[in-house]
């Protein structure tokens, strides 16, 4: 990531700068894992790619990132059930499979397996391994990422938020099939905007540390929400 030459940084990049110094804040010292998660098309993937852009010139540790979308289940096993919103909440991932590859070896200092399929493809990838140093941060972006049986794995987690008014044209935009379905109520969207719906409800057990507010890609909001204020377990 460059600055630009006057010294003055855009509004988004001082809030990630505040963001990634929450971020590495995080269990100082120690291997820490953050989740960044929020609906399809909000901006996750660009936002996480920028903070890694940004950890060498703000950090003094290690930043990697994965994202969970490397660790879906194959097509047929994704469908077996369906095409519903509560096939895509409760099937669309290998949960346990990157707990092996991911978690489970970051946490003890082995090398990480940063991806094993290929969603668009329908095949399994093997990436080589990435070692992590002793008090590497880990930001594992993608969605669902605060649901009940996660919620443990996580030191910290961020959610990104915008309307679904936003989102929706947003993620539909890479999807020349869903082209023109800008409402989130329209059909073609029910399985993705379903399976958020049924999301949220699940996850108000954990609410974020932090919220970036995303309607804006160039002027986002970073807030730190009061875990007891019920107003937070509506979002994302």
């Amino acid at each position: 990531m460059s600055f630009p030459p006057t010294g003055f940084l855009p509004t988004r990049q001082l809030v990630l700068v505040d963001l990634l110094s929450l971020m590495l804040a995080t269990a100082p010292g120690q291997r820490a894992v953050v989740a960044v998660d929020g609906p399809d098309g909000v901006g996750k993937t660009r936002l996480v790619a920028e903070l890694v852009a940004l950890a060498p010139h703000v950090a003094g540790r290690q930043v990697l990132s994965v994202g969970i979308d490397g660790f879906h289940h194959p097509r047929a096993r994704r469908h077996a059930r369906g095409t519903t919103a509560q096939t895509f909440y409760e099937d669309s991932y290998d949960y346990d499979r990157f707990r092996q590859e991911v978690l489970h070896p970051f946490r003890a200092g082995r090398e990480i397996v940063p991806a094993v399929w290929d969603v668009a493809a329908d095949r399994e990838v093997r990436p080589d391994p990435v070692e992590v140093e002793d008090d590497a941060l880990l930001i594992v972006e993608g969605i669902f990422l605060r649901r009940p049986e996660l919620a443990k794995e996580w030191d910290a987690t961020c959610l990104v938020t915008a309307p679904e008014s936003v989102t929706v044209p947003r993620g539909n935009a890479r999807f020349p099939q869903r082209a023109g379905a800008d409402d989130p109520e329209d059909p073609r969207n029910a399985r993705y905007v379903g399976g958020q719906r049924i999301y949220r409800l699940q996850s108000r057990v954990a609410p974020p540390t932090w919220i970036v507010e995303l309607s804006d890609l160039q002027r986002p909001e970073l807030i730190v929400p009061d875990p007891d204020d019920p107003q937070w377990f509506e979002q994302g």
